[in-house]
């Protein structure tokens, strides 16, 4: 799995993609940062991460249109897959290659944290908390991305089947109240990562929450490994 996740840690940095991605979401969130806090004397660290909540929704298949979709393009898939590493560990490994990524770059936004607090007062509690559901919530769409990546040998069509997907998931609450059955609700309710990313937003660290992004992330994964063991089987 460390090879894996090294391997794809460096080829996001050997092409423009690591760069584009950390570059244009520090530019946004630079813009959005600018008018929504400095302009407006607004200290709110939690405000602050969640007027960036939409960014990763059209900017996070960048970091993971490649993932496999690559490969099957290369014709490199199945050497990878007839190596000695498990499934779980090339799909983790490519997931923790992204995921180091979307890490690297969240910590690019310390820098507005530290702009606030030369000029008014932090509270941690809140800015760990906040930052915590933001990591979680951008694991989810990286496992999503994966998914998608594993099933089309097109970057192009993993990138717009991602941000479609990505985009329901966020506003699926609006779904619900508009899809007749109890049942069916009940599902769509448990895909709703907005539901579960506002109280980290409100600075609400809870255990559910976590547990929650966790848990959304490994079914993903699962469904990534049973995705490619399907097909290596299938194209013998």
């Amino acid at each position: 799995m460390l090879a894996i996740w090294k391997r794809e840690l460096e080829s996001y940095f050997k092409t423009t993609i690591g760069y584009v991605f950390m570059g244009f979401f520090l530019l946004v969130s630079g813009i959005l940062f600018t008018f929504n806090n400095l302009f407006s004397g607004n200290g709110d660290i939690p405000g602050m991460l969640s007027s960036f909540s939409m960014v990763p929704i059209f900017l996070m298949p960048v970091l993971t249109m490649r993932l496999f979709s690559e490969e099957r393009k290369n014709k490199s898939e199945q050497l990878l897959l007839t190596s000695p590493l498990s499934l779980a560990s090339i799909v983790a490994g490519k997931f923790l290659a992204a995921f180091t990524v979307w890490l690297a770059t969240l910590v690019g936004t310390l820098l507005f944290v530290v702009i606030v607090g030369a000029y008014g007062t932090l509270f941690w509690g809140e800015i760990v908390a906040s930052y915590i559901g933001f990591l979680l919530m951008g694991a989810c769409f990286i496992a999503v991305g994966e998914l998608i990546s594993a099933s089309t040998e097109n970057q192009v069509t993993a990138a717009v089947i991602s941000i479609g997907v990505n985009f329901f998931l966020w506003v699926i609450d609006s779904v619900i109240y508009v899809v007749p059955g109890q049942f069916v609700s009940s599902v769509l309710e448990w895909f709703s990562i907005y539901a579960r990313f506002d109280p980290f937003a409100r600075a609400q660290l809870g255990f559910s929450g976590i547990l929650y992004f966790l848990s959304f992330s490994m079914v993903f994964l699962f469904l990534t490994i049973r995705v490619i063991d399907k097909r290596r089987w299938s194209e013998g």
